[in-house]
């Protein structure tokens, strides 16, 4: 079998963000809309074991780690408002859902992705979501990211194709480099070519030797790269902690938790909601389908 984790709060922005600005003011859950019939089309395709997660709560434990780490702060209200209605319109589809408070989304796929490549029935672990953070979950073949925009798949070739490090060093490079969408902006002349040149000799900040004469790899500003870095590593380390998803195994007791057997009774009210009662009709037809004659 192959899983599907999606990043739900991804979607709902694509979504939401995806419509003409003119439709956005006037259509209040567009962009549920657009989450639920692109799972729908997922189900469709033949997918089978389907998890989403969304941010419930945009804050997490890394705000108390980091003052400048993403909020809700700035946010627009009508995106932040279909959060709700998104979690119960996918609850109502049958779609294993996790709506995080204290760790984020991201972290929910990193331990979904984490319990589904263990089961030797699972075949391969997609990760619907383009999230540069989610590259640290992607091993080999067998646990990969689809970029579904851009009908993209990255497997481990993928990733040190695109950021020049393994998946296991992604935490490190983000650490290094910063990441403007988390909020935190990783050490001074650490660009991204320089971080993936030093971290694909070592691996990880941890092991970058603080004097330059030491260092195995010739960049251009070495000494001032280093001492950047010996001033700089209780930052980095705390960036470091930051870029690090957490696995949580609890989160998923088993794959087959993830199994689709078709919508919930209140799907249709829901879809009505949505002033888009066709889902409805469709995830029916869907189930039909593979329940047989």
């Amino acid at each position: 079998m192959i899983v599907h984790l999606v990043d739900g709060t991804y979607e709902l922005f694509r979504h939401h963000y995806g419509m003409p600005a003119e439709t956005r003011g006037t259509s209040r859950l567009g962009g549920v809309r657009g989450v639920v019939d692109s799972i729908l089309f997922l189900l469709a395709d033949g997918a089978t074991h389907i998890g989403v997660a969304t941010d419930h709560v945009i804050e997490s434990f890394r705000n108390d780690l980091w003052p400048g780490y993403k909020s809700s702060q700035g946010m627009e209200p009508g995106i932040v408002a279909q959060f709700g209605p998104l979690e119960d319109a996918l609850a109502a589809l049958g779609v294993r859902l996790w709506a995080m408070t204290e760790l984020e989304a991201d972290d929910a796929l990193a331990s979904a992705a984490a319990v589904a490549a263990a089961d030797p029935n699972v075949e391969q672990v997609q990760i619907l979501s383009p999230d540069k953070d989610l590259a640290q979950c992607v091993r080999g073949e067998r646990v990969v990211q689809v970029d579904r925009r851009r009908r993209a798949v990255i497997d481990e070739e993928g990733v040190i194709a695109k950021f020049g490090v393994s998946p296991a060093s992604i935490p490190d490079w983000l650490a290094l480099v910063g990441d403007s969408a988390d909020g935190f902006p990783g050490l001074p002349g650490w660009g991204a070519k320089t971080a993936a040149a030093v971290l694909a000799v070592y691996g990880h900040i941890a092991d970058i030797p603080d004097a330059p004469g030491q260092w195995q790899v010739s960049v251009r500003g070495a000494p001032k790269l280093a001492e950047t870095l010996a001033r700089g590593r209780e930052a980095a380390e705390l960036f470091l902690d930051l870029a690090t998803l957490r696995i949580d195994p609890s989160l998923l007791g088993s794959v087959g938790e993830l199994a689709w057997h078709g919508p919930t009774g209140e799907f249709p009210a829901v879809a009505a909601e949505l002033g888009a009662p066709q889902l409805a009709v469709r995830a029916a037809a869907i189930a039909r389908r593979r329940s047989g004659p």
